[in-house]
């Protein structure tokens, strides 16, 4: 994984916060001083803390899970789709809908009929309509595709939001913290740390800053994703190994104890039959010579 460096931050602007004026106190911790009446966030802090959460990305991907990354300003919300459906994840880029986790059932309604017009606008359905009508569904599904179509092939709720701008996304940030789902989120000087489980103290309005922050993000996730991949083949080729290596060593028919058994049984067993039948025809041929030797002595014995 390709570690931010202090370097990276500092050329992206990650340092530099708000006027002094709107500062949060709660933010304190995370700042350094002030110059020429804007704050300057800590770095040394900063870094750290942007690679710890970087890592709790990487153990979500890992395991196959669902992050959805939120940021609807307008400096990210062309970096946010771009960088999210590099990583094949999920985003909203233009605007959060009140209850977009909170009531999923009625959000997932809406998805359904986004993917309904966009079935009858591949299959030319909209021709058939007339002018007005194919104007209004595609006007509908426009409106859909902005707002819900970051998240139309999310089955569920996600695993973790990757916010940029805190304050900024405040109902999706309450949203999460209702329902337990983690938060990593970029927190500048003006927002509240409070509630978010993974804070990144930076600019979260400097178009580099954001770039940096999703751009290492999605490296992540796609390095967790190819490693994971390489796993599962490693363990299937080992596994077909063992199958085949077994299928070697198993005894075959010919070499089964019981089948031989019976084969020497068969064997003793015809020539025992061969040895019965062989025995009266040599008793029979035997006998009439003894009787005959044996008559003719008498005989003279007797003569005598």
């Amino acid at each position: 994984m390709a570690k931010v460096t202090m370097r990276d931050m500092l050329q992206a602007g990650v340092h530099f916060g708000h006027r002094t004026r709107y500062w949060n106190p709660k933010m304190k911790p995370y700042i350094f001083g002030a110059r020429n009446k804007i704050h300057i966030i800590n770095l040394e802090q900063s870094l750290p803390m942007f690679n710890d959460a970087l890592n709790y990305l990487s153990s979500v991907a890992a395991r196959k899970g669902k992050i959805l990354f939120v940021g609807t300003k307008r400096s990210a919300g062309k970096i946010i789709k771009e960088e999210a459906n590099r990583c094949e994840q999920f985003f909203v880029d233009k605007r959060w809908l009140g209850g977009m986790l909170t009531n999923y059932k009625t959000i997932r309604q809406s998805i359904n009929r986004l993917k309904e017009l966009e079935k009858q606008s591949e299959d030319g359905s909209f021709e058939k309509l007339t002018k007005k009508e194919g104007l209004l569904l595609s006007r509908e599904m426009g409106k859909l595709e902005a707002s819900i179509g970051g998240i139309k092939n999310m089955s569920g709720l996600p695993d973790v939001l990757f916010v940029i701008d805190a304050d900024h996304e405040h109902i999706a940030v309450a949203e999460a913290q209702k329902l337990g789902i983690p938060i990593i989120a970029v927190v500048d000087s003006n927002s509240n740390p409070d509630g978010i489980d993974h804070v990144i103290p930076g600019n979260d309005d400097a178009i580099r800053a954001i770039q940096l922050y999703l751009g290492s993000a999605a490296d992540v996730i796609i390095e967790a994703r190819q490693a994971t991949a390489t796993e599962a083949a490693d363990v299937a080729k080992s596994g077909e190994f063992v199958e085949e290596s077994a299928k070697v060593d198993a005894p075959t028919k010919a070499d089964k104890p019981v089948k031989v058994k019976k084969s020497v049984k068969k064997i003793v067993e015809k020539a025992a039959e061969k040895a019965e039948e062989a025995a009266p025809a040599k008793v029979e041929e035997t006998a009439p010579a003894k009787a005959e030797e044996t008559t003719p002595a008498k005989e003279e014995k007797a003569a005598e």
